[in-house]
C-alpha cells in the first residue's frame, strides 16, 4: 500500500507515513517551537477540508500561491516565468484543486525547487500532479525530504532555468540555498534574511538568523559565507517563502552582514534606513 501524506498540525510539515508519524522533526528542530499540546497529524482530506486556493502576480512573471486558511508556517509557492516554461520555487502549504488546475494550464512545472525544509510546503502535490522533471533540493539537506523525491540534489551551483540560478548559501541550513533571478532582479533568499514589513507592506527591517523563534545568530563564518556569495548577486527586491519585499538591494542586505560581522552576532531586526 502507498504511504499516506501527513502534515503537521503545528508547523504544517509533510511526512509520507505508514499511520500517523511519531513525531515532527521539524517542530522538534532547534530552530522551531514544540506544539504546546502534543502532536496532531493530518492527513490530506483533513487539510483539503474547507481550504480553498488564492493566487495573485505580486510582480510581473512572479505569481504566489497560498492556501486559505493558512496550514502551518503559512508558506508562498512561487511560480516564475522563464524562457524554457515555468519554475516552482518553495511550495504553498497546500494546494487545493482549482491551484493545481491553475498551474497545469499555465503549461506546468519545468523545474521545482526550495530554499529548506520550512519553505517545502506540499511539494509533494506539485511532483504528483504535475511531474516536473527536475525538483532540486540541497544535498545536505535531505534528510528533511521524506513526503518527495529529489532528482537533483544541488551542491553549490545549479541553472534551474536560463537565468534563473541556484546558489548555496548555507547557514540557517546546512543545505540552504537562494534562487537568483538575474533577469528580475529578485533575490529568492530562503530564510537566509528576514524582512519586517510595515501595514503598507513597506519593508523596514532586515535580520538574518540561524534560529529565529529562539533568537539564535548565524555565526561569523556563517555570516562570510552568505557576504561572498550575495556580493556576487545583482537584486533590488528579495522574496522569502513568506513575502515578497522591494525594495531591497545587494547593498543593503552587505550592508547588514557588515553590522554582524562587526562584533557580536545578533538575530534582530536592524532598520533599513541604517543599512542605506
Amino acid at each position: 500500500m502507498p504511504l499516506t501524506p501527513y502534515a503537521c498540525a503545528d508547523c504544517g510539515h509533510w511526512q509520507r507515513w505508514f499511520a500517523e508519524p511519531p513525531g515532527c522533526p521539524v517542530c522538534s528542530d532547534v530552530r522551531n517551537a514544540l506544539p504546546q499540546d502534543g502532536w496532531r497529524f493530518l492527513p490530506e482530506r483533513a487539510v483539503a477540508a474547507g481550504r480553498r486556493a488564492r493566487w495573485a502576480e505580486t510582480t510581473p512573471g512572479v505569481t504566489g500561491y497560498w492556501c486559505e486558511p493558512v496550514l502551518g508556517l503559512g508558506t508562498t509557492g512561487w511560480v516564475l516565468d522563464s524562457e524554457a516554461g515555468p519554475v516552482g520555487w518553495e511550495g504553498a502549504g497546500y494546494y487545493p484543486p482549482a491551484a493545481l488546475a491553475e498551474i497545469e494550464r499555465r503549461g506546468g512545472l519545468v523545474a521545482l525547487g526550495a530554499s529548506h525544509v520550512h519553505g517545502y510546503g506540499a511539494l509533494w502535490q506539485l511532483q504528483d500532479a504535475l511531474a516536473p522533471p527536475v525538483l532540486a533540493i540541497g544535498l545536505d539537506d535531505l534528510v528533511w525530504t521524506k513526503a518527495f523525491r529529489v532528482t537533483w540534489p544541488v551542491d553549490e551551483r545549479l541553472d534551474l532555468a536560463p537565468g534563473l540560478v541556484v546558489h548555496r548559501t548555507g547557514g540557517h541550513f546546512p543545505g540552504h540555498n537562494v534562487l537568483h533571478d538575474e533577469r528580475r532582479g529578485i533575490l529568492f533568499c530562503g530564510d537566509a534574511l528576514k524582512v519586517d514589513l510595515d501595514p503598507d507592506g513597506v519593508p523596514r527591517g532586515l535580520s538574518c538568523h540561524k534560529a529565529f523563534h529562539a533568537q539564535i545568530p548565524l555565526s561569523h563564518e556563517e555570516v562570510r559565507r552568505t557576504r561572498e556569495l550575495v556580493a556576487t548577486l545583482d537584486f533590488e527586491a528579495i522574496a522569502t517563502p513568506f513575502e515578497y519585499a522591494a525594495p531591497v538591494t545587494t547593498k543593503q542586505v552587505l550592508a547588514l552582514f557588515d553590522r554582524q560581522l562587526a562584533g557580536q552576532p545578533a538575530a534582530g531586526p536592524i532598520p533599513l534606513s541604517e543599512l542605506a
